[in-house]
């Protein structure tokens, strides 16, 4: 069962029909006629697209190889457990990274320095609210425990991390792939199992860029799904579903909260998900014998208020979610979330590692 509206449990809204209208256009196989009508719109943001960079400049110097992990489409392509799963591997052998990110969704407080030189950024805590950070930067910083920052100009927010903490050898962007300004390393690119959906360029497709020809040197395509999804040649990073846990025990990191998945079977309970493929998420849970109603909602969702129509008595989430939900009262409601892991390749860690030295290893 799936309830009518992203983001709401009630009739359709004007957005919601669009968005869901947008998605049947974007992830076609081939173009049609939706496509093709809004094609020439395509160009103009191609044309747009190329005049942005070219005001952009050359990249900012920074003190640190920055790797960037992001997408060539819209929506989510399971880009975050990518960035976890990086700064975890990173940590591993040794390095100190630490995230930057635009904090999507967010919203700076009232008289921060929007149109100053520093922009809105702000250090990321377990503690911040995802109104000051965003969900995806506070989900980062919650599961990895390394330095985030977040703000609009990204060399600027990489250049206060490294100040902040100078401990820091290198800089994962959670995206950032259009963001020329900001100097890189090493960019992975993320794919789930939609690919580049029809091919074209927004708003007639689903691409911030042209799906290329060939990889450039430094460049490595993951894929998320089951299955490669472009001609682009790449490794497999499975988003895997192995766990639950309760939300009070997730937010606090309070021990004994955590159920395997398969503990869950044959429980009937409603599925939120506020992420760019909700269907994904949906589909692992009914694989693992969950039986579920499906709730979807818009990305990045800011959860008010429960989302869930009343009389709601067990859901189960994503991490992204999570993050929202915990401040809320939540009375007589079981709420169980679901974290996504992958594992990188062991020859996809090792490249990153030898493109992006520590800073010393440079200057000898």
């Amino acid at each position: 069962m799936t309830r009518a509206d992203p983001g709401h449990a009630g009739p359709p809204t004007l957005a919601g029909r669009l968005e869901r209208g947008l998605a049947a256009i974007w992830w076609a196989a081939s173009p049609g006629l939706a496509g093709g009508l809004l094609w020439p719109l395509s160009l103009v943001y191609r044309l747009l697209s190329r005049i942005a960079r070219l005001r952009a400049g050359p990249p900012a110097a920074l003190p640190v190889p920055v790797i960037v992990v992001g997408n060539l489409v819209v929506g989510g392509t399971g880009k975050t457990p990518i960035v976890i799963a990086l700064v975890q591997a990173l940590r591993a052998a040794g390095r100190h990274p630490g995230v930057i990110s635009r904090g999507h969704g967010r919203r700076p407080a009232a008289g921060s320095a929007r149109g100053t030189e520093d922009g809105d950024i702000v250090a990321v805590t377990p503690a911040s609210t995802p109104s000051e950070a965003g969900d995806e930067p506070l989900l980062v910083a919650r599961r990895t425990g390394v330095p985030v920052f977040v703000g609009r100009r990204r060399a600027l927010v990489a250049g206060r991390l490294c100040s902040r903490h100078p401990e820091v050898d290198v800089i994962v962007s959670d995206d950032g792939l259009q963001h020329r300004a900001l100097p890189r390393v090493a960019e992975i690119v993320v794919f789930d199992d939609r690919g580049a959906g029809n091919g074209l360029l927004l708003p007639a497709g689903p691409l911030r860029e042209p799906l290329p020809a060939s990889l450039r040197a430094g460049t490595w395509v993951v894929y998320s799904g089951a299955q490669r999804s472009t001609p682009l040649p790449g490794v497999h990073a499975p988003r895997v579903a192995r766990r639950a846990v309760a939300l009070e025990a997730w937010a606090t990191g309070a021990p004994g909260g955590d159920e395997p998945l398969a503990a869950l079977r044959g429980r009937r309970m409603t599925a939120l998900a506020g992420i760019g493929a909700p269907e994904q998420f949906f589909a692992m849970l009914e694989a693992a014998g969950i039986q579920i109603d499906r709730l979807p909602c818009r990305d990045h969702a800011d959860h008010a208020q429960a989302p869930w129509p009343p009389g709601t008595r067990e859901v189960i989430t994503t991490e992204k979610d999570a993050v929202k939900l915990a401040a809320l009262p939540l009375p007589g409601v079981r709420v169980w979330v679901v974290p996504l892991d992958c594992d990188l390749p062991d020859t996809l860690v090792r490249e990153v590692l030898r493109l992006a030295p520590r800073p010393q290893e440079v200057t000898r």
